[in-house]
């Protein structure tokens, strides 16, 4: 994606529509839902900032025959058309009013791009009436009793949902179930008939370049057919423990939320959910959940009406080669344990900073995605063996899963990655200087903590490439604390000593501690 300088900014936002806001307005005038910031949710078309995510995929020109040789999607669509609907749903203006400002979903896609070098807008808060306002998004059915399947944005803050079938039949719903981490919810309806549904696909199953189509309702205009390709697979937008986004190029905009992606056979391979766009419209980058994972999703919320993710209580961050290369490990994969939040799971089970967890019950741990995923889908209460590598060796913890009562801590949370990467520059390149009550006033440290105080780096050493910064601590050295700097000159040149590659420093800043592995080389 060329990032110009002459190209308008692009956002994350959701699609919801508000049927009471003229048309003219309704790209400025989104609902904020479960998927923010950056990426548009396609929910309801009256949200502040709505995540498109049933965008229509845009058909390109013919190239050689390729579409018209596989034939029309027509047969498709007349399948699957009856099975989408669309979910209208009554919020509390104040609700409204409070999704334009950041929720942690918005901020998270905020971070995401801005990580990327692409600034986002901030919209201020704008003072709304106290009246109620009706917001657009889509479902499609999956059992001829009415169950039907919409994003947790759609229904989100709703005081009454309602749903209208592709044959302009207006029903009352009622909620299931919603799972928030996922974007997922299952609401019912009674039509006294069976209805049309349409069946899960295999997600798993997609490649790059597979042709799809999106169906929902944009921005209320009625249901709507794009087609369209799989761009990418796996797209991780740092929006929670299950990101695992099917990118497509098929329009999805406003209203689409919620709405299925279909394959050539017809079936569901996913939930059209958010959009990336410059002005609240499609430009052919859409985000959808896989079918496999929805699907499993679905069945739990129609069972028990909500989801306990696992918990463990750890910060963590990727393994690099030079972390490696400090801990001895002789190749990358695991997390490695930044942080250990006190009386968790994972302080029970005796986890420590400096750890790096490679599995979990048995299964493989290659990056902190991977144990943020399987923590999440434990159920509070498992009780599982953790794969440690600590001070050279392997070692299992036993660890009873905890709960995530109150929506606000993570499965697994990522820490802060170090800024930059080592360039194997010689030597580390800092001065340290002892932690005086003055400094510590002045850096406003906590009496626990000791270490090392950086003074000065040097910018063309291996420190400052690793994102060492004056005024960072030093609280330990190859998992070894230090409380002073001779404690740590001693532990640095300790690990040199050892034939260590690198050295992993544990560094204290503003409150928050990272690991960073700064590699050794002849001075």
């Amino acid at each position: 994606m060329n990032h110009d300088a002459m190209e308008p900014r692009r956002h994350l936002k959701p699609t919801l529509s508000q049927g009471t806001i003229p048309m003219s307005h309704i790209l400025r005038k989104h609902r904020t839902a479960a998927l923010f910031g950056a990426a548009i949710i396609a929910g309801a078309a009256c949200l502040p900032f709505a995540i498109n995510t049933s965008n229509a995929i845009a058909a390109p020109a013919d190239a050689g025959g390729i579409l018209a040789a596989s034939g029309s999607f027509a047969s498709i669509v007349d399948a699957d058309k009856p099975a989408v609907v669309t979910i209208t749903t009554t919020v509390k203006a104040t609700d409204v009013s409070a999704g334009q400002q950041d929720s942690p979903m918005d901020e998270q896609f905020r971070q995401f791009f801005e990580d990327q070098g692409i600034p986002l807008p901030r919209q201020a808060p704008k003072n709304r009436p106290s009246q109620q306002a009706m917001a657009l998004g889509s479902g499609f059915i999956i059992s001829p009793d009415g169950v039907v399947v919409t994003n947790n944005h759609v229904i989100d803050n709703a005081v009454d949902i309602k749903v209208t079938l592709d044959d302009g039949t207006e029903l009352p719903a009622k909620l299931i179930g919603t799972d928030p981490k996922s974007d997922v919810a299952v609401v019912k309806i009674e039509a006294g008939k069976p209805l049309q549904t349409i069946a899960w696909g295999d997600s798993d199953r997609l490649k790059l370049g597979d042709q799809i189509l999106a169906i929902g309702n944009p921005f209320g205009i009625g249901t709507t057919v794009t087609a369209g390709i799989v761009s990418a697979r796996g797209r991780d937008l740092h929006s929670g423990p299950y990101d695992d986004f099917i990118q497509i190029d098929a329009p999805i905009n406003h209203g689409n939320s919620g709405g299925p992606l279909v394959d050539r056979s017809g079936n569901v391979v996913g939930i059209n959910t958010a959009i990336y766009s410059p002005n609240g419209g499609s430009v052919g980058v859409g985000f959808a959940i896989p079918s496999d994972e929805a699907k499993a999703i679905v069945a739990k919320l129609q069972k028990d009406g909500s989801i306990d993710h696992g918990y463990l209580g750890v910060q963590i961050q990727p393994v690099t080669k030079d972390v490696a290369d400090a801990v001895g490990l002789d190749k990358t994969g695991g997390a490695l344990v930044a942080a250990v939040t006190a009386d968790t799971p994972a302080a029970h089970a005796g986890v420590k900073p400096g750890d790096i967890i490679t599995s979990v019950g048995g299964e493989t741990v290659k990056t902190p995605k991977d144990l943020s995923r399987l923590v999440a889908d434990l159920s509070p209460g498992a009780k599982k063996s953790l794969g440690i590598w600590r001070d050279g060796k392997t070692l299992d913890l036993n660890v009873t899963v905890g709960t995530n009562e109150d929506g606000q801590k993570q499965a697994a949370a990522e820490s802060p990655d170090s800024q930059g990467q080592p360039s194997g520059q010689p030597s580390l390149g800092i001065g340290l200087a002892e932690l005086t009550p003055d400094l510590r006033q002045q850096l406003d440290l906590p009496r626990a903590v000791s270490g090392a105080v950086v003074a000065s780096v040097n910018p063309d050493k291996a420190a400052a490439a690793a994102g060492i910064q004056s005024g960072d601590v030093i609280v330990s050295v190859n998992d070894r604390p230090v409380h002073n700097t001779r404690d740590a000159k001693a532990a640095i040149a300790e690990a040199g000593k050892a034939g260590r590659k690198s050295v992993l420093l544990l560094i204290e800043r503003d409150g928050n501690k990272t690991f960073v592995a700064v590699p050794f080389a002849a001075a």
